[in-house]
């Protein structure tokens, strides 16, 4: 599922977040100086599923994301891009881990591959439960802030890399 449910719904501790980046910052500068800017986000839309998400890119097997390109605008935030950075925080707020994106596309709902889908690492691996699960999860999504879903609809399709802290990262 999806990164970056609202800020409203559940929290995040900016405070601890900004302490993660400085540390990571210190330690890779270079990879700072390539992408300076982060967000502090979740997983997908409830505390249940931002927290079996993250375990699941604790454990190496989640290393793809996806999100509705209307999602980003509703929240005016750019679409990522190459290089950038993201702390996943769990659902009380504490960051995690420091991602950084490695791939990204931007295509609709057919247009994703049995691949992508393993990447994503959620449920059995296969397409078929990522069609699923996703169009329930876009569907809930875009009701949430008003919409309908459309499998046209443009989704940003995101590969990462865990990069902070040493103990979690690729």
């Amino acid at each position: 599922m999806p990164a970056n449910i609202s800020s409203a719904a559940l929290p995040l501790d900016r405070p601890a977040a900004d302490r993660m980046w400085e540390a990571y910052r210190a330690a890779r500068p270079r990879a700072v100086a390539a992408g300076p800017d982060y967000t502090v986000e979740h997983f997908g839309d409830s505390a249940r599923l931002a927290d079996e998400l993250l375990e699941i890119v604790l454990s190496g097997r989640k290393r793809a994301t996806s999100e509705l390109v209307d999602d980003f605008i509703a929240r005016g935030d750019a679409v990522p891009r190459i290089g950038s950075h993201w702390i996943a925080c769990d659902s009380t707020g504490e960051p995690r881990i420091v991602i950084r994106s490695v791939e990204l596309r931007v295509g609709a709902f057919d247009s994703v591959d049995a691949e992508f889908a393993a990447d994503e690492g959620e449920d059995d691996l296969s397409l078929e439960s990522w069609q699923r699960e996703h169009r329930r999860y876009w569907t809930r999504v875009a009701a949430a802030r008003g919409a309908a879903w459309s499998e046209e609809d443009e989704i940003v399709f995101e590969r990462f890399a865990v990069v902070w802290p040493p103990e979690h990262a690729d």
